[in-house]
């Protein structure tokens, strides 16, 4: 062991100076440091403008299992299982994480070993002749352990691994944007579904009473009250009621398909049900910060792009500056594969080298400025993620707020409806009045009572929208 100590002062020697410069350049990075730009600098506003009349409760990111439906958390779930969509995120997740991994290895010296078994012959007849005794077949057996690393002097590696950490960072924030977005088409999807079915069921209470009023009008013209007419409208009326309802039955299944497909199932049947018992999960508090945007999963995709343009403004500088590196091997040479590791057969190279750009007709300089307009980009694409997500919520709270505000509107509007039928079929049975009065009682019965139930519905995919705009509900310490 003393011996082979001995033999290595020298490479120990030549490896000190090498080791301090790469220490040394270990606190050198080229480029500028990530700042994130403040949303005042975007001039977005603190708050959000309408009022909001909530609760500063949590909310958690499973904001679908609020609506307490078990059906609806069977798609949620089966949708972000086998959506084609998330299965591409993740690819694409995976791939960026490898690709980090990669980066990552560039810091540290690539090793490897390598086996040669080589064989030569010399001529004889040269203008030099072998001396007498000195073979002409000449075997070469050589094993040895090889390196080569470049040091990292001006951080152009470091600043390749703050990118590419940045991006695997935005694709994990993609794959949260692809599952949020899903889980609220899938939702809206099947709200969409109970609205219809509640319409349908509408319809046929409709059609049932339209029914009915043609066989008092059928009775009332064969007993001589009334004329033919009211029977001839009240065949037309039910036959309006009987298209409306193969109408809904038919939106029904499409709406049905769309499921399917997002759940990766297309043979998906669904069995009717209704918006009665369907809660909507709380709204926000008031004065609701505009900075819980940043925890948006677009947003912060958006702010890793600009993470990684901003590092490659580093990358491209480095290459103005020398590029240094360091070579060697060690191993052992011989003819024979029973010599090679014998201390006479030991063999070792170390090699420092130093590059520097000389004339390169401006390339270098315009790739940094290449590197420098796609960083304005990133902010530029940064600061309209932000702006499309306060807008998105804002719209999102207000639609919640006047669906809110309008769903007791609704309710007083169809019960005057449904007295008002009563009355005209009391005043018509009394011949008080003529059958139009009927059928217009009707019409607006079934008209205030599908507009009620739109109104549910579009409450219910406000309030989705504004789970998706707030990227997956709010915090209670939300507000600073």
């Amino acid at each position: 062991m003393k011996r082979l100590s001995l033999t290595f002062k020298p490479l120990a020697r030549a490896l000190l100076p090498l080791t301090a410069a790469a220490l040394l350049g270990g606190c050198m990075l080229v480029g500028p440091d990530y700042k994130r730009p403040t949303l005042e600098v975007l001039d977005v506003p603190a708050d959000y403008p309408e009022p909001q009349q909530g609760d500063a409760a949590a909310l958690r990111t499973d904001w679908w299992t609020l609506y307490g439906d078990a059906t609806l958390n069977e798609l949620v779930a089966a949708a972000q299982k086998n959506s084609a969509d998330i299965r591409l995120a993740t690819a694409q997740l995976e791939e960026s994480r490898a690709a980090l991994r990669e980066a990552n290895a560039g810091l540290f010296p690539e090793i490897d070993a390598g086996v040669t078994d080589n064989a030569s012959r010399v001529s004889s007849v040269t203008a030099v002749p072998v001396p007498s005794g000195i073979p002409l077949n000449r075997p070469d057996k050589r094993a040895a352990i090889s390196t080569a690393f470049e040091l990292d002097f001006w951080g152009r590696l470091r600043r390749g691994t703050e990118a590419a950490r940045a991006a695997a960072l935005s694709s994990q924030y993609g794959r949260d944007t692809v599952a949020i977005t899903l889980a609220a088409t899938t939702s809206q999807a099947y709200f969409l579904l109970r609205a219809t079915d509640a319409q349908i069921a509408v319809t046929r209470e409709t059609l049932k009473a339209r029914e009915e009023s043609l066989e008092v009008a059928k009775n009332r013209s064969n007993a001589g009250i009334a004329s033919d007419l009211d029977v001839q409208q009240a065949i037309g009326a039910r036959s309006d009621t009987v298209l409306q309802l193969q109408d809904l039955e038919r939106q029904r299944k499409l709406v049905e398909h769309q499921l399917g497909l997002l759940t990766g199932n297309l043979a998906l049947r669904i069995a009717p049900g209704t918006l009665d018992n369907l809660p909507v999960p709380p709204v926000p508090p008031t004065g609701l910060p505009s900075a819980l945007l940043e925890r948006r999963p677009d947003v912060r995709s958006a702010e890793q792009n600009l993470v990684a343009a901003n590092a490659r403004i580093g990358i491209a500088r480095a290459a103005m500056f020398p590029t240094i590196s360091l070579t060697g091997f060690l191993g052992g040479e011989s003819t024979d594969f029973s010599n090679l590791l014998s201390m006479p057969a030991r063999i070792w190279s170390l090699g420092f080298g130093v590059a520097l750009p000389l004339f390169d007709a401006g390339r270098i300089s315009a790739r940094t400025e290449q590197a420098e307009a796609r960083q304005r980009q990133s902010v530029a694409s940064y600061q309209r993620a932000v702006e499309t997500a306060f807008r998105e919520t804002a719209d999102a709270v207000s639609n919640l707020y006047a669906s809110t505000q309008s769903e007791a509107e609704y309710k007083i509007k169809v019960d005057a409806a449904r007295q008002a039928l009563d009355l005209s079929r009391t005043r018509y049975e009394a011949g008080y009045s003529a059958y139009l009065e009927v059928l217009d009682s009707q019409r607006t019965a079934n008209d205030a009572e599908l507009a009620m139930i739109r109104n549910r519905q579009l409450r219910l995919a406000y309030s989705v929208d504004l789970m998706k705009a707030l990227g997956g509900g709010w915090a209670a310490e939300a507000k600073p």
